[in-house]
């Protein structure tokens, strides 16, 4: 948000605009013949391979494994049997816990769901799906059933298959559409998918019901029943306790509590089942969540017309059985003038397949190509797919290989390796490359990508051009060194001041690394790896090259490695390991939300740089070479990223920088994160979800936020970023503590934000509301021509017409000189016009003293425009939030 100052503003001069000189290009653009980075990376065909060598499995639904851990798997066995593989590196297996003589088993009926519970290593609960045969209000014989069972408080690797404590038993008059795949989300809710019961073509009317029974829909329950939370509505499936209450609560965001109209039709929001997340699905037999995005995703099998694959969104009505995939299924009547539905991301004919095999999202760092990818599979036909998806085009979909009865999939926790249920052979698969390949080879060393002219002094060949940025992100200490090319002298960059730039296909980045063996000894430093971002028609492909010596540089395997080495620190020595990141980890990191070449941006590359002895505008280099696709004025104006060490700038504008700069590139609208806070440097810390932000994953502690004024311990971003280990952040290719990172923002957490008010808290304190007429923010009820929003800003009593900001002009010889308190931690921009006959077109003055910047301590800002024989010229002032 910002405001601007106007009544005192409003001051004529007749001026004089300043003319600008001619000036020497410091960049001489050259197109580059040597480089030989493909555009993009070979393609590798896929199989699949035994993952446990002779160990089976009688008929696997379901692989799970615990949160937090990477050695143990869960195998989930249809008949009742769960098996626990507790050595992946060395498997073996054991029985966890066997239930086969309370359930139902027989085609999709049985032991179907898995899950633990996000606490489980203290309170030792874990969730299961399967069918039985019981007794229920509504009468006997088959019902389906999730209960909460315990671990062995002696044996972790021990089930205890008496311990079972029912939360839904719900009649089904059919044998499949059963669904129940089960799997805690971010939220630590749990999430169940449930089939339309059986039968076919809902012949027992449970599509596009929410006050009949728990079918045909996603649930989202609490089984912690955290505070806030509601009790569920009656129904005879619940069970309940000795005080009648049930075992679980449902969270009070789900979207259909209160409702009292569906699909057009009244319903009594006292019989909806608020339990429902998501509606209107057939056959939801397995889903997942992504792991690093949290979004849903959901293979839906279809009745005799198409397969689907969904994403999940709250609420969502996913159309059956008025549809079947995005078309109107055949045969079903009209639906309601009401309805609406999401259409699937993905569906298919039964040309392709007759079964979907929902699937999981490829997170490894061994097959980069499938990285981000959604992978499933249909049962009947074989055909095993990836998917792609960004939110934004339609999803592409590639087959990579055929493999029939496939049932489940699952991750590796150890290197997250794609895992395959065959239900035919009874095994557990890997995905793996084959031996085939396509496109150009990645050159296999240094010397062979054609960067360097010369290795030992990094001199790069013409058309590579070196560039500096304003804030580096953390690389475990390593100092960093950068080039970029566009080859072909046609290509050229699309600017924007304060968003991503548009970089074309063709484009390549170079960064290395250099470490020092003795910290403050400059000489110690050692060269350890050089990486190639390289954009496509695609988006990018990242490799790297480890230094073998001054001489040249080998390139890293496509998984990564890592190297320990050996660092003097005053006199102790300590060993600190250098990841190499996988091509993967690339994929990761350089984002489309965060514009593929990170840190090639405004606030960024607004610097200075060192051409040949002259210090020049770094952008406006570029500009004068040609790289931009129009030229570029207004250098002065742009915005530019402030160092941790920069003490003339406010605490809150280094955090700031210091969030754009290292986690951007998830941490936005559309970026990757679970989080919902926003880390753009464009969008002001009030309202980017931080100060007081809510925790999109599940904390024991209900007072804990993102950031929290005054508490570093309840302040999640500050123990994110010192925790080393699982959860760390930034959470790629980085083993080493950013102490000077962590030394700031606990300093923000303590004094910067110690006396920190919002808008809104601002408000309640001199109106006693935040929306009463006076208290609104453009309201003025002083008269003194300053809105409430800029009081704020500013420091003055709205209520006060005395206690304002003042803006001050006079002519100082050929200049006009405008001069206003620049208050602490407050931006200020000084914009003129000609004309105040609307529409105004406000400018930003164009010279130095106008730079954007948030001072750390209360200044006198004085800036000067020429004036002389012009037009008439009009000011004014924007003040805003860091």
């Amino acid at each position: 948000m910002n405001s601007f100052y106007r009544q005192r503003t409003r001051i004529c001069f007749i001026l004089l605009l300043a003319s600008t000189g001619a000036f020497a290009q410091p960049i001489q653009r050259v197109p580059n013949t040597t480089l030989r980075m493909p555009e993009s990376p070979p393609a590798f065909g896929f199989r699949t391979e035994n993952a446990f060598g002779s160990l089976d499995f009688s008929d696997p639904v379901a692989l799970v494994t615990p949160p937090g851990e990477t050695n143990r798997l869960f195998v989930v066995e249809q008949a009742g049997r769960i098996s626990v593989i507790t050595n992946l590196a060395n498997p073996t297996r054991t029985v966890f816990m066997d239930i086969s003589s309370q359930i139902v088993f027989g085609g999709e009926q049985g032991l179907l769901g898995l899950a633990f519970h996000p606490g489980y290593a203290t309170n030792r609960y874990f969730y299961a799906f399967y069918t039985l045969n019981t007794t229920t209000a509504p009468g006997g014989g088959l019902h389906d059933r999730l209960s909460r069972f315990e671990i062995s408080p002696t044996n972790p690797n021990q089930g205890l298959a008496n311990s079972g404590q029912p939360l839904i038993t719900q009649r089904d008059d059919a044998g499949n559409h059963n669904g129940g795949d089960l799997h805690f989300g971010p939220d630590g809710y749990l999430y169940i998918s449930l089939g339309d019961e059986g039968a076919g073509n809902d012949s027992l009317n449970n599509s596009q019901r929410i006050t009949k029974d728990f079918f045909s829909g996603m649930l989202r329950i609490d089984v912690d029943k955290r505070p806030g939370n509601l009790e569920p509505n009656p129904h005879s499936a619940i069970s309940t306790n000795a005080t009648g209450l049930a075992f679980y609560a449902v969270p009070a965001d789900n979207p259909f509590i209160g409702v009292t109209n569906f699909n057009g039709n009244a319903v009594d929001p006292s019989k909806v089942h608020t339990e429902f997340w998501a509606v209107g699905l057939r056959n939801p037999w397995r889903f997942s969540i992504d792991p690093v995005t949290g979004v849903i995703y959901c293979g839906d099998v279809g009745q005799d017309t198409r397969e689907e694959i969904d994403i999940i969104v709250k609420g969502g009505n996913y159309g059956w059985n008025f549809r079947e995939g995005k078309i109107a299924r055949p045969g079903s009547p009209a639906p309601p003038a009401g309805f609406t539905s999401i259409n699937p991301i993905h569906d298919y004919p039964r040309s392709l397949g007759f079964s979907v095999t929902g699937g999981v999202v490829y997170r490894g760092n061994r097959f980069a190509q499938i990285y981000g990818d959604y992978i499933f599979a249909d049962y009947g036909s074989g055909n095993l797919w990836a998917l792609r998806y960004d939110g934004i085009n339609p999803a592409a979909v590639r087959l990579l290989m055929v493999e029939k009865d496939i049932s489940a999939f699952g991750v590796d926790p150890s290197n997250g390796d794609i895992l395959i249920c065959d239900i035919g052979e009874d095994v557990i698969k890997r995905l793996s490359y084959n031996s085939t390949n396509t496109g150009s080879p990645l050159p296999p060393t240094l010397v062979d990508t054609g960067a360097f002219s010369d290795l030992a002094a990094l001199t790069p060949h013409p058309g590579i051009v070196p560039y500096d940025i304003n804030l580096p992100f953390w690389s475990d200490g390593a100092h960093k060194s950068r080039w970029f090319s566009l080859p072909d002298t046609n290509l050229t960059i699309g600017f924007e001041p304060e968003g991503n730039w548009a970089t074309p296909a063709g484009a390549i980045w170079i960064k290395n690394f250099e470490l020092q063996l003795t910290n403050g000894v400059p000489e110690s430093a050692r060269r350890l790896e050089t990486r190639f971002i390289v954009r496509n028609a695609d988006g990018v492909y990242g490799v790297t090259y480890r230094w073998d010596s001054m001489t040249n540089a080998t390139l890293v395997p496509e998984e990564g490695m890592e190297e320990p080495i050996s660092i003097s620190d005053n006199g102790v020595v300590r060993t600190q390991i250098w990841h190499y990141p996988s091509r993967s980890e690339c994929l990761a990191c350089h984002t489309r939300a965060g514009g593929l070449a990170l840190g090639f941006n405004t606030p960024q590359m607004n610097r200075e740089m060192n051409y040949s002895g002259v210090a020049t505008n770094q952008i406006q280099a570029l500009s004068d070479a040609g790289y931009f696709q129009t030229p570029l004025t207004g250098f002065h104006t742009l915005r530019a990223l402030a160092p941790a060490t920069d003490a003339t700038t406010s605490l809150d504008y280094r955090v700031h920088s210091y969030l754009a700069a290292n986690c951007v590139q998830c941490h936005q609208p559309g970026g990757s994160a679970i989080g919902f806070w926003d880390a753009r440097i464009t969008t002001p810390l009030s309202s980017a979800g931080l100060i007081d932000g809510l925790l999109s994953d599940y904390k024991n502690d209900p007072g804990n936020r993102v950031i929290k004024p005054g508490s570093t311990a309840q302040s999640m971003l500050l123990t994110r970023i010192s925790s080393p280990g699982p959860g760390r952040m930034p959470p790629i290719a980085t083993r080493e503590l950013d102490q000077q990172a962590i030394a700031l923002v606990t300093d923000w957490i303590t004094q910067g934000l110690a006396n920190y008010e919002s808008f809104a808290a601002w408000q309640a304190r001199f109106f006693n509301s935040t929306n009463a007429p006076a208290a609104l923010p453009d309201a003025d009820p002083d008269a003194d021509g300053a809105s409430n929003y800029l009081e704020y800003l500013t420091g003055s009593n709205p209520m006060a017409t005395g206690d304002n900001w003042k803006v001050s002009i006079h002519q100082a010889g050929a200049a006009a000189q405008i001069s206003f308190p620049q208050i602490a931690n407050r931006g200020f921009q000084l914009q003129f016009d000609y004309d105040l006959t609307p529409p105004i077109a406000w400018e930003p003055l164009e010279v130095p003293a106008n730079r954007l910047f948030f001072s750390a301590t209360n200044l006198t800002a004085v800036i000067e425009d020429s004036v002389t024989n012009s037009p008439t010229k009009f000011y004014r002032v924007r003040v805003f939030e860091p």
